[in-house]
């Protein structure tokens, strides 16, 4: 036990002062730190402001300090927490996933917007699964879907089955590369693959290069192999009035536009993410 007794604001103070050395804006420290509390305390932001005189438990306090140092270290908050945010739940990520962005809430809003619960059961494949992310999510939004999650790491499904367990256990998921274990045709096809160039790396947050594993983030060519190697065999594997969701690099949407408009019988669309860049490309497969 500790001697003393700290309040959040105490240690939300002592967090800042922490990492003043290493997070110079004390906005994106502080936002840092909030994230962590809230996260922790399992509380949304109007909480966490009404509670800053309550005695923080010994147990979660050590917590605390140990995220903290571990952000010092150069680990991103939702490394340290254990969890991040993504559309309205707390995912677990560890060093093993992909920490999940905003962008790729959108892509699955595109999914949702376009089958809306009231229709058929959709036959869905998540490929790059990852954290389950998508996977679990579009599997909890629309619970009597058939949803699987493929990743060609077994670590990373080992993370996402701790997500679908808390989220969706009927998700399925299977380790594969691309299609490789994939069996039948899907309605929907979903991927947020690796799209990253080699040549970006020296631009990239550090923070990213050091914690987010290389296998989630890069891919040859450009960034563009995978989507060429799913270009190829997209029409195996996606059913006749199926359509297939692409998250893409925001420079990418010319060249991709190209890559899947070759492909017959099927139809194109690039969609922008809130900030105006291109993020998303939708096929449409005709009957």
């Amino acid at each position: 036990m500790f001697d003393e007794q700290w309040t959040i604001q105490a240690v939300r103070d002592w967090g800042d002062w922490q990492l003043e050395p290493y997070i110079h804006d004390q906005e994106e420290r502080l936002a840092q730190i909030d994230y962590l509390l809230t996260g922790m305390m399992d509380w949304n932001y109007a909480q966490l402001a009404n509670n800053l005189n309550t005695v923080l438990e010994d147990e979660k306090r050590l917590r605390f300090m140990v995220a903290v140092r571990a952000i010092k270290g150069g680990q991103p908050v939702q490394y340290a927490l254990g969890h991040a945010a993504f559309y309205g739940r707390e995912f677990n990520v560890d060093r093993r996933v992909l920490i999940p962005r905003q962008e790729t809430e959108e892509l699955v809003e595109w999914v949702l917007n376009d089958h809306k619960a009231t229709g058929p059961v959709q036959r869905v494949l998540d490929i790059g699964t990852g954290s389950g992310a998508i996977a679990v999510t579009i599997g909890a939004e629309r619970p009597t879907w058939d949803v699987t999650g493929a990743d060609i790491s077994a670590d990373a499904l080992a993370v996402a089955q701790t997500n679908a367990d808390q989220f969706a256990k009927q998700v399925n998921f299977i380790e594969s590369d691309l299609f490789s274990q994939a069996t039948g045709q899907y309605d929907i096809i979903i991927s947020n693959p690796p799209y990253i160039s080699e040549a970006e790396r020296d631009v990239m947050d550090e923070s990213v290069i050091m914690y987010e594993p290389d296998l989630a983030l890069f891919a040859d060519d450009e960034g563009l192999a995978l989507y060429k190697q799913m270009a190829a065999q997209l029409l195996t594997y996606l059913a006749p009035n199926g359509t297939a969701y692409f998250e893409i690099g925001y420079q990418q949407g010319p060249a991709l536009l190209a890559v899947f408009g070759e492909l017959p019988g099927v139809s194109v669309a690039l969609r922008q993410d809130m900030s105006g860049h291109d993020r998303m490309i939708k096929v449409s497969r005709e009957a």
